[in-house]
C-alpha cells in the first residue's frame, strides 16, 4: 500500500507588528532620512517628537515585519549618522 500526500507550499513569512523607538540628534532635518530607512515596510503608526532645547529627538513607529527582518531594520536605522539608538519597545 502506498501513501501519497501533498507537500504544502512554503508559507510566506508571518508579519509581526513591531514597535521601534529611534533616538536621534539633528532635529527635523533628519526626519526624511529616518523615514526613508523604513521604505518598503508597512508602517502603521509613526510619531516624531522634537523639542526645542533638547539634544535628542525621538521617532516611534509600529511596523509590520517578518521575524528575520527586525534586526536588519534596527541595524539600518543605527547606521544612520544622527541616530543615537534604535530599539524594540
Amino acid at each position: 500500500m502506498s501513501t501519497s500526500f501533498a507537500v504544502p507550499a512554503p508559507r510566506s513569512a508571518m508579519l509581526l507588528r513591531r514597535r521601534i523607538a529611534t533616538y536621534f540628534v539633528g532635529g527635523a532635518d533628519e526626519v526624511p532620512a529616518l523615514v526613508g530607512a523604513l521604505e518598503g515596510r508597512l508602517v502603521h503608526e509613526l510619531s516624531v517628537d522634537i523639542k526645542d532645547g533638547v539634544r535628542e529627538s525621538s521617532m516611534v513607529c509600529a511596523v509590520l515585519l517578518a521575524t528575520d527582518e527586525t534586526e536588519s531594520l534596527l541595524d539600518r536605522l543605527r547606521a544612520l549618522k544622527p541616530v543615537v539608538s534604535a530599539e524594540l519597545v
